[in-house]
């Protein structure tokens, strides 16, 4: 499948440089990391939640998983993870189970991990089970520059 359309082309309307890579099949962000050879601090992934007024992507590196209580407590709002039927709603040209973590290119309000801030390199899915999107963290700071930072992660070993 290669990169999701909707993904390559929000990041070629922004102008965003990256690169494309493969590797084998991977079930989890973790795995991918795994698979890809590289840190899971520096692969992001897209959680998808479910809100009151409709659905939010939260963004974690794939060593963490999002803290409910925290991210409720941002919002000011009750919010659920989101079935994996309401996110291959969400991401119909993606592999069921991929969720790329870049709300802009999917229409999604998205809050992203402090802890993504300052890496050279960061890494995501790119709409299926074997790709990964590769950017420098400087691109990928500009790239979600709009998008709220919080504390809304806790390392997940």
């Amino acid at each position: 499948m290669a990169i999701a359309i909707s993904l390559q082309q929000y990041l070629d309307g922004r102008g965003v440089s990256y690169d494309v890579s493969t590797h084998e099949w991977a079930h989890s962000a973790a795995a991918a990391a795994h698979a890809g050879a590289i840190s899971e601090d520096n692969l992001a992934k897209g959680v998808l939640m479910r809100r009151e007024d409709g659905y939010l992507l939260a963004i974690v590196p794939a060593s963490y998983r999002v803290q409910l209580e925290a991210l409720s407590q941002w919002l000011d709002q009750p919010i659920v993870l989101a079935t994996e039927t309401e996110a291959s709603t969400i991401f119909g040209d993606c592999e069921r189970g991929c969720v790329p973590p870049v709300g802009g290119a999917y229409d999604l309000m998205t809050v992203m991990d402090d802890s993504l801030e300052g890496f050279k390199d960061i890494y995501f899915d790119g709409g299926d089970h074997r790709t990964l999107v590769h950017l420098t963290g400087g691109d990928f700071r500009r790239l979600m520059h709009d998008v709220p930072h919080a504390h809304i992660g806790v390392r997940s070993r």
